[in-house]
């Protein structure tokens, strides 16, 4: 497995990777910085290294070594981590573009609500995007990275958010964020009844 630092290398180094990676993931190593100072409840680093469209933040947890954990701040008030290390997190989102969703209509981290929300994503997906399909193989390609099946990618993404606390809980100055975890069953989204 490539490190955190191989891999942010190699997007570093080549435009038409990091072209990709924005394209599939909305991962943009150019958006690492927050807006607003945070801290973790242990106390360990946080170094901002991309961000995505929405204002939300990716950082990786803790001193500077061949891997880190992966923790995402939205520009909501929600945070927590998503991979325990960058290789793991960039897995889960090349395979499930539709990550964050299925964490917004999670019905509290249900995995099985989230697989039922997953599934109405790949439909849309597959509708709205079907070139996705090829660039994400060209990107997991480009950055060795397996394509998994969905439900094991949703157990992992749904273990990473779970295990936030209580070391990994996001502070600023007004207040603790909240967890990745939203309330909200698929039912909720009209499109999807």
């Amino acid at each position: 497995m490539r490190s955190d630092g191989e891999i942010l290398e190699a997007v570093r180094q080549d435009l038409g990777l990091a072209e990709l990676l924005w394209k599939v993931c909305e991962f943009d190593l150019t958006r690492g910085d927050h807006g607003e100072r945070v801290w973790l409840s242990s106390g360990q680093a946080l170094e901002g290294v991309a961000g995505d469209f929405t204002g939300g933040t990716f950082f990786l947890c803790g001193e500077r070594g061949p891997t880190r954990r992966v923790l995402y701040a939205s520009s909501e008030g929600q945070a927590g981590l998503v991979g325990q290390t960058l290789a793991d997190a960039l897995t889960v989102m090349i395979g499930l573009p539709s990550w964050w969703d299925c964490l917004n209509y999670s019905g509290g981290g249900d995995l099985t609500i989230m697989q039922s929300a997953a599934e109405h994503l790949q439909r849309d997906e597959a509708n709205q995007q079907p070139e996705l399909r090829a660039l994400r193989l060209e990107l997991a390609t480009a950055l060795s990275l397996d394509l998994l099946p969905v439900p094991v990618l949703l157990a992992r993404l749904c273990d990473a958010v779970a295990s936030t606390t209580p070391d990994f809980v996001l502070t600023a100055e007004t207040g603790e964020y909240e967890s990745l975890f939203g309330e909200w069953p698929p039912s909720r989204n009209p499109s999807w009844r």
